[in-house]
């Protein structure tokens, strides 16, 4: 048995629940082995996965495996770590990878932004491209302000439920 299963799991019920999670996050525009890899790292006890654990559980080969470890952590879902005296890598999944995710999202909002004002004073603001492109630059400044709000309600509801 695998250590992402856990003892007393049922392994069949594990990797049921991790492709019915992936199916969903792939659904929601996820790369499919990034969204398999993500659900067996939530669903391992310790959040730690090797590739070669990952690669065993999921039966995908190990470059699999690291092309779905590097969207990942590039999106800020998961990390990469060195085993303690070893060159394995290990992928961790943290418990707040959800906050840490869209938080990070901020950087790309203010990307876009930016572009939408240089689309706006390129193509004028009185067209109606002009216009549509200042209603979409103002719903994503809208969304920006709710967010970081948003988020901070968060992180002060969590230390509420789960403390530090």
């Amino acid at each position: 048995m695998t250590e992402s299963v856990g003892a007393g799991r049922d392994a069949e019920s594990v990797s049921q629940f991790v492709e019915s999670f992936a199916a969903q996050l792939v659904e929601a525009g996820m790369q499919r082995m990034a969204a398999r890899v993500f659900a067996a790292l939530l669903a391992s006890d310790k959040g730690v996965l090797t590739s070669a654990e990952l690669s065993e559980q999921l039966r995908i080969s190990p470059a699999a495996v690291s092309g779905a470890v590097r969207y990942l952590a590039q999106t800020h879902m998961v990390s990469r770590e060195r085993e303690p005296g070893s060159r394995r890598e290990r992928y961790r999944v943290h418990g707040d990878q959800w906050y840490e995710a869209l938080t990070n999202r901020e950087a790309v909002l203010k990307r876009w932004e930016s572009a939408l004002r240089e689309g706006v004073s390129s193509l004028g603001a009185d067209t109606p491209a002009g216009r549509r492109l200042a209603e979409t630059l103002a719903f994503f400044e809208f969304i920006e302000g709710e967010l970081a709000a948003m988020m901070e309600r968060w992180r002060v509801h969590r230390e509420k439920t789960f403390g530090q």
